[in-house]
């Protein structure tokens, strides 16, 4: 099943690049701020986007983003709204879009629903962090059934043998590797596990691997590229969305300049 992530990997591999891929999420102030961090990020150096969706208890995440999730909450962001977003942004974006959602949020769709108005709408793939591989049949089925979105899973440094092997057989587009046994947001220390790890999976899958969790700052996501298919940046990036949100210069100065900062980091690895 070939789309934009895989199209997006091929051209960056060929060029010997490394994907940025910037967090937000989504209605966090609001849907329609939501989209212009969109377009500025894509503007500003992102090669691939991560859009949350709020949910009421997001176990996978740090006080940052479940803060997020609470302020999409209050504005009113429900799923149909991010789709009927996504589905405006494609015609001034074409960068591919995953949903990062929790499970709920897909059963109260129906998943057969759910991937089809995913499809309709121009998302690319989907990540969901408390989906175990093993009981991923029902949405994996939906996903081929309407050609999409991708499924995506994660690999964690404390992930068994047939865990990985599940994982790699499963995932398209790409295989996301949580850098830390710990939640968005927590710091990244250990570099030198990181990249044995990821250079580990990336010899068994024969797939991209993009590392997230702890990347903060660009000489991180330069570290990161080093070894990696795509740097992941989450909360960082809402950090700043929830300090400026009420300001002017939240997408232009804020998200636009720390974007191309990460891109610089990712670019001037020797």
């Amino acid at each position: 099943m070939s789309n934009r992530i895989q199209t997006t990997f091929e051209n960056l591999h060929a060029k010997g690049k490394t994907a940025l891929i910037p967090y937000i999420m989504a209605g966090d102030p609001s849907l329609s701020v939501t989209e212009s961090l969109v377009l500025e990020l894509e503007k500003s150096g992102a090669d691939l986007l991560e859009l949350g969706v709020p949910f009421s208890d997001p176990i996978a995440d740090g006080p940052v983003i479940q803060k997020a999730a609470e302020r999409a909450l209050q504005s009113g962001t429900t799923l149909k709204g991010i789709l009927s977003m996504v589905k405006t942004l494609r015609t001034k974006c074409q960068m591919p879009l995953i949903l990062m959602m929790y499970y709920n949020t897909i059963m109260a769709m129906g998943e057969e629903e759910f991937c089809k108005q995913a499809v309709q709408a121009g998302i690319d793939g989907v990540i969901v962090p408390d989906m175990p591989p093993e009981e991923s049949d029902v949405l994996c089925t939906a996903s081929t059934k309407a050609g999409g979105p991708v499924v995506i899973f994660l690999l964690a440094p404390t992930s068994t043998k047939s865990r990985q092997t599940e994982v790699i057989k499963r995932t398209k587009g790409f295989i996301y590797y949580v850098s830390i046994t710990g939640i968005t947001g927590s710091k990244l220390s250990d570099m030198k596990s990181v990249k044995a790890n990821v250079r580990n999976i990336q010899k068994s899958a024969r797939k991209p691997v993009a590392v997230g969790f702890g990347i903060s700052t660009p000489k991180q996501a330069g570290e990161i590229s080093e070894f990696a298919d795509g740097v992941i940046v989450g909360s960082a990036i809402v950090r700043k969305v929830s300090e400026y949100q009420n300001e002017p210069e939240l997408v232009p100065q804020q998200i636009g300049q720390f974007s191309r900062h990460l891109k610089q980091g990712i670019n001037t690895v020797p």
